[in-house]
């Protein structure tokens, strides 16, 4: 932990579906520097440390947002800092660590903390670490913290509600961010207690998310990246209830609002979709180019007997029929998934048998956990627990597997042209993805050059050299207003 992580700031198919019309040389490069803006009283400071995965950021999004809406400064130091709040993670022992290790250091940095997230559902293994911290709160507790932060220190009298931006205030670069369609999970899986943490499927209103969606594009966001723990089953806690978007009723399915976002200027990027049989639908948006062709789907494993272990749908063979069917439906479609090896009772037969699957899948971008124990999972209970060694040994040759199939899909690519959009601008090169490549967890394109573009910008390429993991490209079609 090296500082408080946060941002003040907030803005497929052919070449024309993909790229926005708003969309060109419109926004400026992501400040490196966080600052403060200067109000009058010296309203109170809050400092804020992020941690976990794009649900907790986005938490962290909304909380910072009420903060700034009630006149609170946020603090780019722990010395400048009035208070602290801690957004922790405790999905798996090393998290859980990570932020008992990041509480650690705000309370000997700064002092006064709150802490907040999904560590925060045990409250009492936290305050047995640090019986210091002024208040703990479960995950997506937004009021609480509030309460908390009120409690030591009152809002200012003016709260400047003109200085939030109508997006709010967001944690990714100006041109992209997370956008969360429901909370928690109906799943049971062995090996997860996200449910335990963040409760059952409470999926978003239509109209709520819609909103949001609109004021993001609106404010310069060029991708959408949609996500929830099962982004799959939106709606099924509301048994789909319509709600209304533009004055007329639709109905919370996911493919009605993967069409609707379809309709905004932006990427459109599914994450977390469970292989269920109405995914389907979301086919035909893809291959017309409404939302990008693009599934984050989590498989977890290949072999029958290890996925009934883990409380998983045990369909492997179904599941590589489906993605076969999809490829045929949709050419340009990517595959995401994350798999766990090493589970307890995991055979070498059945690893073996996992690595064929991942052959057969031919899946474009992939991860890979060794199995660990989290406090609380049914797994813990499970016979035929490996060694560490073991379980590392696998996920290595799990991945050495994927990247000779990653090397093999991308060298595919060399020779074709694509829309990518710029995440940085180098004095000597660009950094780009192209639509099969989601922030942070995929692979980049690298178009070399001095280029007078901007983060947030589309441009076309012609792909020249692949890795294992990312591109090399040229521009293509680009006009003297696009070109240094």
């Amino acid at each position: 932990m090296t500082g408080l992580a946060y941002i003040l700031e907030g803005a497929a198919g052919n070449f024309d579906r993909l790229v926005p019309e708003n969309a060109k040389r419109t926004l400026h490069p992501r400040p490196t520097a966080v600052f403060s803006l200067n109000m009058p009283d010296a309203p109170p400071q809050i400092g804020f440390v992020s941690l976990g995965c794009p649900k907790n950021l986005v938490d962290t999004e909304r909380i910072l947002s009420r903060l700034r809406a009630e006149g609170y400064q946020l603090s780019a130091s722990y010395q400048g800092a009035d208070l602290v709040v801690v957004n922790t993670c405790g999905f798996i022992d090393a998290a859980v660590e990570e932020s008992l290790d990041a509480i650690g250091e705000a309370l000997q940095e700064n002092g006064s903390v709150i802490v907040t997230g999904c560590l925060g559902k045990d409250e009492a293994h936290i305050r047995e670490a640090h019986p210091q911290v002024l208040s703990v709160t479960g995950p997506h507790a937004y009021e609480a913290v509030m309460d908390a932060v009120h409690r030591q220190l009152p809002a200012p009298h003016d709260p400047f509600t003109s200085l939030l931006p109508p997006q709010g205030i967001k944690l990714t670069p100006r041109h992209y961010a997370y956008l969360k369609i429901a909370e928690g999970c109906n799943h049971s899986c062995s090996f997860c207690i996200i449910p335990d943490l963040r409760g059952t499927l409470v999926s978003r209103p239509f109209g709520e998310i819609m909103l949001e969606a609109q004021r993001l594009v609106e404010s310069g966001v060029r991708e959408l990246l949609v996500v929830s723990q099962d982004t799959g089953a939106y709606g099924v806690d509301s048994k789909y209830r319509p709600d209304f978007w533009q004055g007329r009723p639709v109905a919370s399915r996911l493919k009605d609002l993967a069409s609707a976002l379809g309709e905004l200027q932006a990427w459109i990027r599914l994450h977390y979709v469970y292989p269920y049989p109405h995914v389907d639908d979301l086919l035909p948006l893809m291959a017309e180019g409404h939302i990008l062709p693009y599934l984050d789907m989590p498989m977890q494993h290949g072999n029958v007997r290890v996925l009934q272990a883990m409380k998983r749908p045990a369909a492997a063979e179904k599941v590589l029929a489906r993605i076969a069917r999809w490829r045929r439906e949709c050419p340009d479609l990517t595959l995401r998934s994350t798999f766990i090896v090493g589970f307890p009772g995991e055979t070498e037969a059945e690893f073996e048998e996992l690595l064929e699957f991942l052959c057969e899948a031919q899946l474009d971008r992939v991860g890979c956990f060794a199995y660990s124990p989290v406090a609380g999972a049914q797994a813990n209970n499970l016979p035929g627990a490996l060694p560490d060694e073991i379980r590392e040994e696998r996920r290595a040759r799990f991945m050495q597997r994927q990247a000779e199939i990653s090397r093999q899909r991308l060298r595919a690519k060399i020779g074709r042209e694509m829309v990518v959009l710029v995440d940085e601008v180098k004095e000597k090169q660009l950094v780009a993805r192209s639509p099969a490549d989601a922030p942070e967890i995929d692979g980049r394109v690298f178009i070399p050059g001095a280029w007078e573009l901007e983060a947030g910008d589309f441009i076309k390429v012609r792909i020249t050299e692949a890795t294992a993991h990312d591109l090399r490209a040229e521009p293509v079609d680009i006009d003297e207003e696009g070109v240094g």
